[in-house]
């Protein structure tokens, strides 16, 4: 979908202003930015520009009263509050420099901010994808990786835990640890933000896949390849542990995932938070239980945990827009009017 245009709709081309020449020469020579920096302000100026011929008024005439009224335009024809950010940055900077050259006495760009972009929705794996990947059976991979990765995929998915939590996990608890495994109560005993303790259940097909894991790593099954130097003591606690018997790290478990959702044939690529958001969506659907869920995930405050509200919300819309013969005329959810969002625009929660 195009973006829509920063101009106002009934606004005639005009001519560049020659300070608006003046500071795309200063920003090129003594800022040294890139073209396609160059190219995007000079954009945004332009749009600046034929918003304040339209208003019958002269660049250095501009009030902060102005630029409100051309943001909330902006945002009522469509423009994404994170576009909106970046064309005030641009006129906030173009205002600043027209303050150095003594042209005007107040910046009016200066106290405006965007509207608030609204939080994204964490990304969670359908319940069939997601079991999917935690079934992967690769015949052909090495037995030792391949008992330890299903098991760091049922942990991932099955208490929801984050991946420092995981990577943190010892083979038992010691008054190091900052976290275990006990399979006979079938708990994971985690760490988690601001050091705060949880006790996690440890589902069936989790226990299933941590002993036949343990029973491979501590058998040496197919043997670690002999380390360069002495395994830490720390290392040596691990629950899971590389070819050399150090700790597994976390951006280890990041790779093995993007490789073993590629291997199951997902169509996402998948990373430890998407099981974490996957496990915390589908309890929920389950249950209807948010507080359970905010225990499980250990977020301290629940309105963290409400995002996941509107993920159960949006699985029953979309069941419902399938399903109900007076919501097949509709429009797709989430296929209505706006822009697309700018590339590279939110990060999905981190908690």
């Amino acid at each position: 979908m195009a973006r829509p245009s920063l101009a106002p709709a009934s606004a005639e081309p005009v001519p560049r202003p020659a300070l608006i020449e003046r500071y795309l020469t200063h920003v090129r020579v003594e800022r040294r930015l890139a073209a396609r920096t160059l190219d995007i302000y000079a954009e945004h100026l332009d749009a600046l520009a034929a918003r304040v011929a339209e208003a019958g008024l002269a660049l250095e005439q501009v009030q902060t009263v102005h630029v409100r009224r051309w943001m909330a335009q902006m945002h009522g024809a469509g423009r994404e509050p994170r576009g909106i950010a970046l064309v005030l940055s641009c006129w906030r900077s173009f205002y600043r420099w027209m303050g150095h050259e003594r042209l005007v006495e107040v910046n009016p760009v200066q106290d405006v901010r965007a509207p608030k972009a609204g939080r994204p929705l964490p990304k969670a794996l359908s319940v069939d994808d997601a079991v999917q990947l935690a079934d992967l059976r690769d015949a052909e991979a090495d037995p030792w990786a391949e008992a330890r990765d299903r098991a760091i995929v049922e942990l991932l998915y099955g208490c929801g835990l984050r991946v420092a939590e995981l990577v943190d996990l010892d083979v038992r608890a010691s008054r190091e640890a900052r976290g275990w495994i006990d399979l006979d109560a079938r708990d994971a005993h985690v760490i988690g933000k601001g050091n705060k303790p949880r006790v996690v259940p440890v589902g069936a097909k989790a226990a299933e896949a941590l002993a036949a894991w343990l029973a491979v790593r501590d058998a040496g099954g197919a043997a670690p390849v002999p380390a360069a130097r002495p395994v830490e003591p720390a290392d040596a606690r691990a629950l899971f542990v590389g070819r050399h018997g150090a700790r597994f790290s976390a951006h280890a478990v990041w790779k093995m995932l993007k490789a073993r959702s590629a291997r199951a044939g997902l169509a996402a690529t998948v990373h430890p938070h998407m099981l974490r958001h996957s496990f915390a969506s589908h309890v929920l659907q389950s249950s209807s239980d948010l507080r359970a869920v905010q225990e499980l995930l250990g977020h301290a405050n629940i309105t963290t945990t409400q995002v996941y509200t509107r993920l159960d919300f949006q699985h029953l819309a979309k069941a419902y827009d399938a399903a109900h013969p007076r919501a097949r005329a509709m429009p797709e959810r989430g296929a209505a009017a706006g822009p697309a969002p700018a590339p590279g625009g939110g990060d999905e929660p981190a908690d």
